[in-house]
């Protein structure tokens, strides 16, 4: 097996050169460079990451959490990253919390032992223990989807959801509609629960248009709660609802599959929207309309982020927010 002594007596050179030009740290001369390469490219030598990791006291492993590792949103935000440390040798150990809060804390305290260089968050809530544990954190951690306000230190890359949310109420009532039911998340899920509720509400009042409280309904993020949200509202309600805005697609796919199976038309009778922009939301037939987050975006921006701290470069600021693209489809 080829080590650093072997390659630095090939090479006519120290061992401290060698491990230079292995690790880009400190000054070589360009002549004994060449030389080291070189001679590692003829012997096909592979540095040890374990013992580049004692040196340099960096694993280049990246811990990633994310709330669901099969949906749409998370293969698009973790393609984004991968785009990102591919390119400088970085890898990416994913964990997934399956929406459980409680396991948001559990796996930064986890990856923190497994001596990650750094940690990106897809987070669901901004509660005052997971604040505390990010904090803590023994390595820097950057947070995509939820901006922790008020804590400058902990930055943030996410997206103008209550803008997001006022468009779409918007061009709903643009296009002749006043019945229009919601269905959310919990209000622990700041952007998604809370934002993108208020910005509905916030439309709504505006354009002087009553809202039942048969007409919100809360969902878990499935397509099935969705649909159970969308049967709580239109059986309940006194009047015909000829709008279901959901604050996701995943649910909104729920409501434009309860709204067909009751024998309403969509867009006629009853319009069903969403936010998100996935990949079934385009194949549907009406396809729906749809906010468009550029979730790859995202996921660069929170990689570069990271990046930045560990490399100690220029001042990080404590938030990045994304634009989006509404996406009039048949639905509406």
């Amino acid at each position: 097996m080829i080590t650093i002594n072997d390659i630095a007596k090939l090479a006519e050179v120290s061992r401290t050169t060698v491990s230079r030009v292995i690790n880009n740290s400190g000054y070589v001369s360009a002549k004994s460079r060449k030389r080291v390469m070189d001679v590692i490219e003829e012997t096909g030598f592979v540095p040890s990451q374990h013992a580049q990791s004692l040196r340099t006291k960096q694993t280049k492993i990246i811990g990633v959490i994310l709330p669901k590792i099969s949906t749409d949103t998370s293969s698009r935000t973790v393609r984004g990253m991968t785009d990102v440390f591919e390119k400088i040798g970085y890898q990416i150990l994913l964990t997934s919390t399956n929406l459980d809060k409680k396991k948001e804390i559990e796996h930064l305290k986890l990856l923190q032992n497994r001596q990650v260089d750094g940690i990106i968050l897809i987070a669901t809530n901004t509660d005052r223990d997971l604040i505390e544990e990010i904090e803590k954190s023994k390595v820097p951690v950057v947070v995509i989807g939820q901006e922790i306000v008020g804590k400058p230190r902990i930055p943030s890359v996410v997206f103008d959801d209550y803008a997001a949310a006022c468009s779409m109420t918007e061009l709903l009532i643009e296009k002749g509609r006043r019945n229009i039911g919601y269905i959310g998340v919990d209000t622990s899920d700041r952007a998604v629960g809370l934002l993108r509720k208020q910005g509905y509400l916030d439309v709504m009042a505006k354009h002087g248009l009553d809202v039942q409280k048969e007409w919100i309904q809360t969902g878990d993020f499935s397509i099935d709660s969705g649909y159970e949200a969308a049967a709580r509202m239109v059986e309940a309600s006194t009047e015909d609802i000829d709008a279901v805005f959901a604050a996701t697609d995943r649910m909104g796919l729920g409501a434009w599959k309860y709204i067909r199976n009751r024998g309403l038309r969509i867009p006629e009778d009853t319009a069903v929207v969403g936010i998100g922009s996935s990949e079934t939301s385009r194949f549907i037939e009406p396809a729906l309309t749809t906010i468009e987050y550029e979730f790859e975006k995202a996921g660069r921006e929170g990689a570069e982020t990271l990046l930045e701290i560990l490399q100690g470069g220029k001042k990080v600021s404590d938030k990045k927010t994304l634009d989006f693209k509404l996406e009039s489809r048949d639905s509406l």
